[in-house]
């Protein structure tokens, strides 16, 4: 488990409490459509939080689909790669398989091919069918082995990954409560609803839908405020609860592979976990909850400081830089007493980029950012 949540790559692997694998793929998010409401026990939100934290599970097997609509603008041709700007919007399917804390895989499907990330005991292996090339790592003892280049986005795979980050956001700025039983992938389910208390907050509510016997979050979704449809969800479409076959979790490169063995660094001395490259922003949070809003310098990025300077030319065969002048034209204009910008918002979060080279950004209101900016 702590390896999962310390290596971002591990992430897009299922926790030890709950995962899947694909049986059948490529559903369609009418799928979520909603079932007859059971009949189930009366059980009270304590008891729901309980049964989320101390489910246990030996094996699962399922598919996953996400689906997202978070209002963004247009970003096609400004983003490099496809992989963060299709996540974002639309719908998506994943496959995943989870034998124990030690085996575990998920693969991404999307029109273009298909992203694997496959753990087998200490073997690390990340395929992309899009120009069918792989990597290894062996992991070290704790998984403290560096962690390579993301194949995808840090975003959470699977219902149990988005219920945990919604868990650890409890405190007394949250309403939890019970909401109405929903059958989800052909199992009864309680549903469990968390609703930010702060004004400043753009989320409406956390659905999250548990199995009424094995405790597993079969669905979650995310309303913002003013809408009674999801900006974001995922849930099962198929699920089942046996230990899948060992080879699900056996890499065998496919003809013509190009594998990047990768080895594994240790932390630097007198600094444990992983030290921040040189020249990555210094990132900071202020407030707390939901109206949580971090903040990052970028020298030079946005201010102008850096306009006369080169492009760093890419690597072959990766992607092309961002055209931050071309983003940042796309973006509406603000100012006030904290300064000036450009904002971004969507239905789920804001983002301000200031003149004077600061980022801020959250799950807030624009007002929200501005309050912070100005102190």
């Amino acid at each position: 488990m702590s390896v999962l949540k310390s290596r971002p790559v591990l992430r897009w692997l299922v926790p030890a409490t709950a995962a899947v694998a694909v049986i059948g793929g490529g559903a369609a998010i009418g799928t979520f459509a909603a079932e007859a409401e059971p009949s189930l026990p009366p059980r009270t939100a304590a008891q729901l939080l309980v049964d989320l934290q101390t489910s246990r599970l030996e094996g699962l097997s399922g598919t996953v689909v996400q689906r997202a609509d978070l209002g963004l603008p247009p970003l096609a041709g400004l983003v490099p790669g496809n992989e963060l700007t299709t996540l974002l919007t639309g719908t998506h399917t994943l496959r995943v398989w989870y034998s124990g804390p030690e085996r575990q895989r998920v693969a991404l499907l999307d029109t273009l091919g298909e992203q694997d990330v496959i753990r087998n005991g200490r073997d690390l292996w990340t395929w992309q069918s899009r120009t069918n090339t792989a990597s290894h790592r062996t992991l070290g003892d704790a998984g403290a082995a560096k962690p390579a280049p993301e194949a995808v986005p840090n975003l959470p795979a699977t219902p149990q990954e988005a219920a945990d980050l919604a868990l650890g956001a409890i405190d007394p700025s949250t309403e939890v409560s019970v909401g109405r039983s929903a059958t989800v992938a052909g199992q009864d389910a309680y549903e469990l609803v968390l609703q930010p208390r702060d004004s400043d907050s753009l989320v409406h509510q956390l659905r999250i839908a548990i199995d009424a016997k094995q405790h597993v979050p079969l669905r979650f979704e995310v309303l913002a405020k003013g809408s009674d449809q999801p900006a974001f969800e995922m849930a099962f479409t198929q699920v089942d609860y046996r230990r899948p076959d060992a080879d699900q979790f056996t890499f065998n490169p496919p003809p013509g592979v190009k594998v990047n063995e990768e080895k594994a660094e240790r932390p630097a001395a007198g600094k444990p976990g992983h030290t921040a490259p040189a020249g990555d922003p210094q990132v900071r949070a202020v407030g707390s909850g939901w109206a949580t809003v971090l903040v990052a310098r970028l020298d030079g990025a946005i201010g102008g400081k850096s306009a006369d300077a080169k492009p760093a030319v890419p690597p072959a065969g990766a992607a092309p830089e961002m055209d931050l002048s071309k983003l940042l034209g796309g973006l509406a204009a603000v100012k006030g007493d904290w300064g000036s910008g450009r904002l971004l918002t969507g239905k789920l979060f804001s983002v301000l980029l200031t003149d004077d080279g600061r980022v801020l950004a959250g799950a807030v209101t624009p007002e929200r950012l501005y309050q912070v900016a100005r102190g």
